[in-house]
């Protein structure tokens, strides 16, 4: 920054070296920096940032406007903006990283006028630091902080322009800089900081401040700032305090976890190494001695540069800005990202920048200490370095899997990273992934509702059924009235046999909330499995007019009607489920076991061949392709897709019966033997399986085995003919 006593800057002038080359080349540098970045899809809460079909009207952006709650957080100007986004480029992500980049790059070079505005020695430097610092990655890189980008560009234009004012004192200059002012609360509240900052900066250049000339003109801002911060805590307190609820600090460990933040921030400033998107979460301690260090380093600190302030006051000007700028994410007021983390970088980019100015000026009074030379070197290499950093961090946000695991490698504790992966691993039927990675998460944080009801889903997709009523019951006692679990718990126990307690749960689901297309597709498979199934179509067709689109429940009303013989029906509806979801692996599979009832065992194994590719992880299409060839006699490929199977459901009963049965069939009996065994332990009450059990056994010379393995069949089942006619046979042979 300048000498205290020096004269006011001049004004920027197009003629004097700020041209538009100088913007073009920060926006080639910071294109290239995050061009690994570019390809990135959606991370997060992205999804509902990028305008939902409810909002995409013209109507929908009056209500982004003029209705608080429609929108996540009450920031009507960047909602608007990614509204206007969604009209131009859709929901393809590149626009909207492409539109990050470009407000970062004008965000750096605004910062370059406005600290060429205020001759501070560097400001170009200053300007090109944050271009290519690594702590603005988040900000950049993450769609979702367009609102801190787009914010920061008119909070940099609002202090332009009221620099303009201060200088020439118009009344036009000042209404302009209001109306930027505005915009920039409008974009985000976190802006409420600038009349501040201007006060900071004014005290800056003239080493006083006039009651009349510098503090009047600012109050009706500090009121705008008051009241817009106001209608914010009004808006967002509901979710800020159920989150809350994670945390509990008092005022001493406010102080404390203030103080640790304050020096992280500045440590990741100075040695941008291990950034992190979600960094390890403190335990805020009063007892413990050490943690009030970091308040008394900061009070010290302050201390020490305001007894140098005679000497120079950019130092604690550019202290004041940063701390006076991070303040409301210092722990003094609750932030919903507490509940994983105590901070983030995207905090501090804003605060970072009078740092830079700092730095930027240091390293333009080294010019005449240092040979110009090694100045010229210092000043080139560092923004060079810091871009490679960057470079390299934003390949992190390549894509969401790459994120999520860069996340968990540097901080294997961060929950919602495990839930988030986990949830991605699901969608692409990757459940033995998944449900590690929810299990990390829940050894994390076990009181997680989200987590046992995440956790439940993947343990369904697996067929472990019983261990996902478990997590569903769970996630419910937690959170009553989770609609989601309750659903959950009705589709696990539907699968388990216990179709008639899943209804309850189902309809409790459904009072929970009215129209909810999932739990009415799920109390008709309920219906079905209990016979009821006229009021089991009711359903499909009552999820179908909530949502029309809903290629799953015309699947399973397509498979109600072809177990009924409605095989004609059921072709329409197989027909329709595909037409909404090409490729959907159920309603090929339906379509399979259609064509082979009706014999057509070609176009059968057409469509379980085209399940597979679409989901090469289906244990039910692998058992029915295994079922037709083994009905072809084509005994050898029937075992290689029950074993598929097999591996696929490996606590799946039936999965291990088909596989023990094709064994047999090729007279590997002790390998069915074996499968046999598993089956049973899954499912000890099943006379059956322990009769087939015995005959493997009996074939493979285990005649003792086989005698008690029917024994226990007679005891579950003692009218089994087939049972007591085979332990008969056995009687005279030893064991």
């Amino acid at each position: 920054m300048a000498r205290p006593n020096q004269p006011e800057g001049p004004r920027v002038s197009w003629r004097r070296g700020v041209l538009p080359w100088t913007f073009l080349a920060i926006l080639a540098a910071t294109v290239l920096v995050y061009y690994p970045a570019l390809t990135g899809g959606l991370l997060w809460d992205d999804d509902v940032h990028v305008t939902p079909p409810e909002l995409r009207s013209i109507a929908g952006l009056a209500r982004i406007v003029f209705e608080p709650g429609t929108t996540q957080q009450y920031y009507p100007l960047t909602y608007s903006a990614f509204w206007l986004e969604h009209r131009l480029w859709g929901d393809t992500p590149l626009g909207y990283h492409l539109t990050n980049v470009l407000l970062h790059s004008l965000c750096a070079w605004l910062l370059g006028l406005l600290l060429v505005r205020l001759s501070v020695p560097g400001a170009w430097l200053a300007a090109w630091l944050f271009a290519l610092h690594p702590v603005a990655v988040e900000s950049v890189a993450w769609i979702t902080e367009q609102k801190n980008t787009l914010s920061t560009v008119f909070l940099l234009v609002a202090g332009l322009l009221y620099l303009g004012f201060d200088e020439r004192r118009s009344r036009g200059a000042y209404l302009r800089a209001t109306a930027v002012f505005l915009c920039a609360l409008a974009a985000k509240t976190a802006t409420v900081v600038l009349p501040a900052a201007i006060l900071v900066v004014l005290w800056w250049k003239r080493g006083r401040l006039s009651l009349k000339s510098d503090l009047v003109p600012l109050l009706p801002w500090f009121a705008l700032a008051g009241a817009t911060a106001a209608l914010t805590v009004r808006i967002e307190g509901r979710l800020i305090s159920a989150v809350a609820e994670d945390w509990t600090l008092g005022f001493v460990e406010r102080i404390l976890l203030a103080g640790r933040a304050t020096w992280f921030y500045l440590g990741k400033i100075v040695w941008p190494a291990d950034i992190v998107f979600i960094y390890p979460r403190w335990r805020i301690d009063s007892s413990a001695a050490w943690q009030y260090l970091f308040p008394l380093a900061a009070a010290g600190l302050t201390v020490v540069l305001c007894f140098l302030r005679h000497r120079s006051r950019a130092p604690l000007a550019a202290w004041l800005l940063y701390v006076g700028t991070l303040a409301p994410t210092l722990g003094f007021f609750n932030v919903y990202v507490f509940r994983y983390s105590f901070v983030a970088d995207h905090f501090q980019y804003v605060a970072s920048m009078s740092l830079f100015a700092l730095a930027g000026a240091a390293l333009a009074g080294l010019s005449g200490r240092v040979p110009a030379r090694a100045a010229l070197a210092l000043g080139a290499l560092l923004p060079v370095a810091l871009g490679v950093k960057s470079w390299y961090e934003a390949f992190e946000y390549q894509s969401a899997e790459i994120h999520y695991r860069a996340i968990l490698a540097e901080n294997p504790a961060a929950y919602l990273a495990s839930n988030n992966l986990g949830l991605l691993l699901l969608a692409e039927n990757r459940g033995a992934e998944a449900i590690e990675l929810l299990e990390n998460g829940l050894r994390q944080k076990p009181d997680s509702s989200e987590l046992h009801h995440n956790l439940a889903t993947a343990l369904r997709s697996v067929g472990r059924s019983e261990e996902a009523i478990v997590h569903s019951e769970r996630a419910l006692a937690l959170r009553p009235s989770f609609a989601e679990a309750e659903n959950n718990l009705g589709a696990a126990l539907t699968d388990s046999g216990r179709a008639a307690d899943a209804i309850a749960h189902l309809q409790r689901a459904l009072e929970l909330r009215p129209g909810y297309a999932e739990a009415e597709n799920n109390l008709g498979v309920a219906l079905g499995r209990l016979g009821r199934t006229a009021e089991a179509l009711a359903s499909y067709d009552s999820a179908l007019r909530t949502d029309p689109g809903y290629a799953e429940a015309e699947s399973n009303a397509g498979s109600l009607l072809l177990s009924l013989g409605r095989t004609d029906e059921a072709f329409q509806r197989f027909e329709r489920a595909l037409a909404l979801k090409p490729g959907y692996a159920e309603a090929e599979n339906g379509l399979g076991a259609a064509f082979a009832t009706m014999g057509r065992l070609d176009d059968a194994r057409r469509h379980f061949e085209a399940a597979l590719r679409s989901r090469p992880s289906y244990a039910n299409a692998e058992r029915n392709l295994g079922n037709l060839l083994a009905g072809l006699g084509r005994a050898r490929e029937a075992t290689l897709h029950f074993e598929a199977a097999a591996r696929l459901q490996p606590e799946n009963p039936e999965a291990l019966s088909d596989l023990a049965l094709a064994l047999s069939r090729e007279n590997r009996n002790a390998e069915a033997v074996l499968r046999w065994e598993q089956a049973v332990a899954l499912d000890r009450w099943n006379p059956d399986l322990r009769f087939n059990l015995a005959v493997s056994l009996a074939r493979s010379g285990q005649v003792k085995q086989a005698k008690s393995a029917l024994d226990e069949t007679l005891r579950l089942k003692p009218d089994h003919a087939r049972a007591r006619a085979l332990l008969t046979a056995l009687a005279g042979r030893a064991g």
